[in-house]
């Protein structure tokens, strides 16, 4: 049986190993293709351990399968603080719905839902009116790009997200086969709380 489970402070702690390699696994997927190291995904994890960040865990048994992300946007200042300026929302009122990660045979059995529910549960507990988040922004033309592919625009409009026009920030990372870190655009999406 699936279950979920809300991790912070030091029960995440207990876990970064097994939760970095949980994404590094996923995101070398399409429309990441993360080519990522255990030790930054370490470095970069511990941040959720700070107050008001949650990491909600999706579990088969003992293994971790699924995990979402998320922490007050002020926490990602310096990364995305730019995307909203002249914006009417104060990055204070908003909570940030970073990554989530699922390994493909567990998808499509509501888990996306959960990740969500628990991360916006969170940003409501906070006081924060908003909940956003981002998704990477690839050519549909995009070599790599599955010919099945289907992207989650429907799954985040049901929950009530739209995307923020022009509202875009870039993130570097190194794609695989790539041999430095380029910058990926990634477009906001944001709903009330």
């Amino acid at each position: 049986m699936i279950t979920t489970r809300i991790l912070t402070g030091d029960g995440l702690i207990a876990v970064l190993g097994e939760l970095a390699r949980l994404r590094i696994a996923v995101f070398r997927d399409w429309p990441y293709l993360y080519d990522g190291d255990e030790a930054y995904e370490r470095e970069y994890l511990r941040a959720y351990a700070a107050p008001g960040a949650v990491v909600v865990a999706a579990m088969d048994g003992d293994r971790m399968v699924g995990a979402a992300t998320g922490a007050p946007m002020e926490h990602h200042a310096s990364d995305f603080a730019a995307a909203f300026a002249g914006r009417s929302e104060a990055l204070e009122d908003i909570f940030y719905c970073a990554e989530s990660v699922l390994l493909p045979e567990y998808r499509g059995h509501g888990l996306g839902h959960a990740f969500f529910d628990g991360r916006e549960a969170q940003g409501r507990a906070l006081g924060r009116r908003w909940s956003a988040f981002c998704s990477v922004i690839r050519p549909d033309d995009h070599p790599a790009r599955p010919a099945d592919y289907r992207p989650l625009d429907g799954f985040w409009r049901k929950r009530g997200y739209a995307p923020l026009p022009g509202v875009t920030a870039q993130f570097r990372w190194r794609d695989l086969g790539e041999a430095e870190e380029t910058a990926k655009p990634l477009q906001f999406w944001i709903k009330p709380l």
